[in-house]
């Protein structure tokens, strides 16, 4: 297997700056760090089925036996302002089923907000995040992963954000019935007319669009209609890993005229092209597996697992995340990148961002770059501060140049059909 050149910076091995650290930690006094996506609701219902009294907040999660990247002492520990915390719909999980899961999951976060009442606050403006930090709580916003959790209705869509959900992330790995995934074969040009539809009553309501796990032909349509900024919650840059799920030079260079803001993810098949030739080579290990053990999905475990041993993943490092942010604000500009992690999304982390206490790690690597406080600042809030306002104001101008959109998939898709077939 052929590895990708890694930057001497991203070798870079030593142990943070312990000043360079507590430098860090106290511009996190002063800002919000505010992570655009953290997966904690799904966790919490794949463990312990929404029954949060189950699982103690307070305790440290980090040594259970599958260990979780998030709670409260390292909350503490890293600084944490604001956190969007990710409502996923599995895409297997459609039409009204898929309200219920996500309407769940948003009910969880409130709950938590009232068990940790302490530690948590809701939050759905960004005067609100300001005030929730200045009070040493963490604000708690809401983001839909998965446009197909709307089930193809805008009435949906505004009962949501009534809910509380300040993001929506347009697809996740498969495409939706009105837009195209990164992960999936394209169907519809990026976005239908309905899928564009979606993008102006999100502006309108003052939702922010997520283009994470949306095709760049999606990224672009999207880009091309929005009238407020847009957010990648958790993506990284493409030119320093291929994989489909970041973003493109071309659309990073599209950000400055919207105002938007890539928020780069810990999420090592995305940081390292190494770790992500890795995966590819474990995915053909395992279909060749499969091919050759039809009936025994055992054997096929135990034999990967094995395999894995002998094969080991490379690591990926916060000098590697820290590359991707400086590319992003290379290509961006400083004033649109930011931080999205993906806890308690991912399956493995960077050797050194191992859960929520170590945002301190990355800052104190940018800062050991020679960013200056100020810049740190803005990766780490203030951006997406600026974003919120803005979507506001854009809402609050939307509001009053027309009503509510009542169109249906049906009459704007199907109107297109017979539009290109005549």
């Amino acid at each position: 297997m052929a590895l990708a050149a890694v930057s001497e910076d991203a070798l870079h091995a030593a142990p943070p700056d312990p000043a360079l650290v507590a430098r860090a930690r106290k511009l996190l006094d002063e800002v919000p760090l505010i992570d655009g996506h953290n997966d904690l609701p799904w966790e919490l219902r794949q463990r312990v089925k929404n029954h949060l009294g189950q699982l103690d907040l307070r305790a440290d999660t980090g040594h259970l036996e599958k260990r979780m990247h998030t709670d409260i002492p390292r909350l503490r520990q890293g600084g944490l302002g604001g956190q969007f915390w990710s409502v996923y719909v599995p895409v297997e999980v459609t039409g009204a089923d898929a309200v219920v899961q996500v309407l769940e999951q948003i009910d969880d976060v409130h709950r938590l907000a009232s068990l940790y009442p302490d530690v948590f606050e809701i939050a759905r403006t960004a005067d609100d995040v300001v005030r929730i930090h200045k009070a040493g709580k963490i604000a708690s916003l809401i983001g839909m992963e998965g446009g197909h959790s709307i089930d193809n209705s805008l009435g949906t869509l505004r009962q949501l954000y009534a809910a509380g959900a300040r993001y929506m992330t347009i697809t996740h790995s498969k495409n939706n019935d009105w837009a195209d995934s990164a992960t999936d074969a394209p169907k519809h040009g990026g976005l239908t007319p309905f899928g564009e539809e979606v993008v102006k009553e999100m502006n309108r309501l003052g939702m922010l669009v997520d283009l994470s796990h949306v095709a760049p032909e999606t990224m672009k349509k999207a880009l091309a209609v929005a009238q407020a900024p847009v957010i990648f919650s958790h993506s990284s840059a493409r030119a320093l890993d291929a994989h489909p799920r970041n973003v493109p030079d071309d659309v990073l260079a599209l950000l400055p005229q919207n105002g938007g803001v890539v928020m780069v993810s810990f999420v090592p098949s995305f940081t390292s092209e190494d770790v992500r030739a890795w995966n590819a080579v474990k995915d053909g290990e395992e279909a060749r597996l499969k091919t050759l053990n039809p009936e025994g999905p055992d054997k096929v475990k135990s034999e990967l697992d094995a395999w894995v041993k002998t094969h080991p993943a490379p690591p990926a490092t916060a000098a590697q995340v820290a590359d991707h942010i400086e590319h992003v604000r290379k290509v961006a500009g400083i004033d649109h990148v930011g931080i999205g992690s993906d806890f308690d999304g991912i399956t493995s982390t960077p050797v050194d961002l191992t859960g929520v206490d170590t945002y301190p790690v990355l800052l104190a690597e940018l800062l050991r770059r020679g960013w200056s406080d100020e810049d740190v600042k803005k990766l780490a809030g203030l951006n997406l501060l600026r974003v919120l306002r803005q979507a506001e104001q854009t809402a609050a101008r939307l509001q009053k140049e027309r009503p509510a959109s009542d169109a249906l998939i049906e009459e704007l898709d199907k109107a297109a059909e017979k539009k290109g077939a005549s």
